[in-house]
């Protein structure tokens, strides 16, 4: 008993003594507490033009066959008025409504009240309810983590449906495309205004709650950091992952099937699209419990940026390819297809394996081999704002002693060969690994704040152990 009290005692002064280093990290980690002038002109340019964006890349392909210049072109010539394009614009149907309706409620059953039943007979496969990472209040939330079985039951329904039920026809996602765009961003919008009155009136826990004082910042970035509804219904694991990333593969298999309808075959760069890009989705949703400690569910706060971000700009912009592939088939060269094929799946090997290194070296505190030796690594403390102290191991070997954020480098790879696959007609397709570097390089940076804030000196140590961010010797 006495040991016990003496080693107690010790923890305290140990507790205290590190209390004042780590003061600015508890203020820093997480979402800013405080705006600066450019960080609001970016927000309300992001606000006012993403959605317009969104709709300017959609309307070129219905009414340009996806020429991102003709529309300018033909406003700056006076051919055209903007009234003239709006009115060509399909409006909001009930259809579309009922579609969007029918399909967020289904997601939404799938995600409460379907336990996971995957993890039982998948070897490998870790689902069920789940602990994620330490919030900063020092929360440790359960999730229910169902993202592969939800994914399953909605493709067998979509195939049973295509091949025997013909309730509805493959091609019903595109052929409702621009009326579903108006119900997506009603639904994100109603989202995020939702999750900022429920942090204002009734957050989940009051502790994990940021205010800035300026509304426009605390509409975008969020207010709640898990808001909540009932004891599974987390707002952050369902719209960052499902309606959106489980619809991917259906947008995907919509497209392919117009495709079909309208020229008699689907061609290979169509089908490149749709496996390389249901391979990513489903290594999301196979890896969804390794998810819960990324920067989405550990750093960020639930806003406009992920309620609407995630019902509109992820299904809209990231499905692009295809699209582009529906107005403009592209058959490949079998050289072509291959060395597609061969960047997509690179990328994806350096983008898995990089994320199972950091997995397994988390999982294991370090107890493991990477590439057949003992990781290296730098031990650093942070302070959650109730004031307990706790210990991280930032990995310094394999992939991640390349770069600091290596698996981007691959996600990266993976994003140039889904655009590729479309050949060099049109700069449309080009957009995402475009969008995809610049999200990826500002992540990096806006983590690595995050990081130094949250480990001080002790993320100078690794910084200095692994130099670079994406590319080893450049950057």
């Amino acid at each position: 008993m006495a040991a016990h009290q003496e080693k107690k005692l010790a923890q305290e002064r140990k507790h205290k003594s590190s209390q004042n280093d780590t003061q600015t990290s508890q203020v820093q980690w997480g979402r800013a507490w405080e705006v600066d002038w450019f960080s609001l002109a970016s927000i309300l340019f992001l606000l006012l033009f993403a959605p317009l964006i969104v709709y300017y890349f959609i309307m070129s392909c219905d009414q340009y066959q996806c020429s991102l210049t003709d529309p300018l072109r033909d406003l700056l010539t006076g051919n055209k008025h903007l009234s003239d394009i709006w009115n060509k614009t399909p409006t909001l149907t009930y259809r579309a409504a009922g579609i969007c309706s029918l399909w967020v409620a289904f997601q939404v059953v799938l995600y409460v009240f379907v336990p996971d039943f995957c993890h039982k007979f998948l070897p490998g496969y870790v689902g069920g309810v789940q602990e994620g990472a330490v919030t900063p209040a020092g929360v440790v939330n359960k999730y229910e983590i169902n993202g592969l079985q939800a994914w399953i039951i909605t493709h067998v329904l979509w195939f049973a449906n295509a091949y025997y039920f013909h309730f509805f026809s493959p091609t019903i996602i595109f052929d409702n495309w621009i009326p579903l765009l108006w119900c997506a961003n009603i639904l994100g919008y109603a989202v995020s205004t939702f999750a900022m009155i429920k942090g204002y009136f009734f957050p989940t826990n009051a502790k994990d709650c940021k205010f800035t004082g300026n509304f426009f910042y605390d509409y975008m970035m969020g207010i709640e950091f898990n808001p909540r509804i009932g004891r599974w219904f987390d707002f952050k694991l369902f719209f960052n992952g499902r309606p959106g990333i489980v619809a991917w593969t259906l947008i995907n298999l919509s497209y392919a099937a117009k495709q079909q309808e309208l020229y008699g075959q689907v061609t290979n760069s169509m089908i490149l699209v749709n496996v390389l890009q249901g391979i990513y989705v489903l290594d999301f949703f196979w890896n969804e419990a390794w998810y819960l400690k990324t920067i989405d569910i550990c750093h960020d706060h639930f806003g406009w940026y992920l309620g609407w971000g995630d019902c509109v700009w992820l299904p809209y912009l990231y499905t692009l390819q295809g699209l582009y592939l529906v107005y403009h088939p592209v058959q490949l060269g079998t050289a072509n297809a291959v060395g597609v094929l061969m960047l997509g799946l690179i990328g994806y090997y350096i983008f898995r394996v990089t994320n199972h290194q950091k997995d397994l070296f988390r999982r294991t505190d370090g107890n493991c081999r990477i590439w057949g030796k003992k990781p290296e690594y730098i031990e650093c403390s942070y302070m959650s704002v109730d004031g307990t102290k706790y210990y991280s191991k930032l990995m310094t070997s394999g992939f991640w002693g390349w770069a600091r954020h290596f698996n981007y480098t691959g996600d990266l790879l993976g994003s140039l060969a889904y655009c590729l696959a479309c050949g060099f007609a049109h700069i449309l397709p080009y957009f995402y690994i475009i969008y995809m570097t610049i999200l990826l390089t500002h992540r990096c940076i806006r983590d690595e704040h995050r990081c130094s804030s949250k480990y001080g000196k002790d993320w100078k140590h690794y910084t200095a152990a692994v130099p670079y961010r994406l590319l080893p010797g450049v950057f």
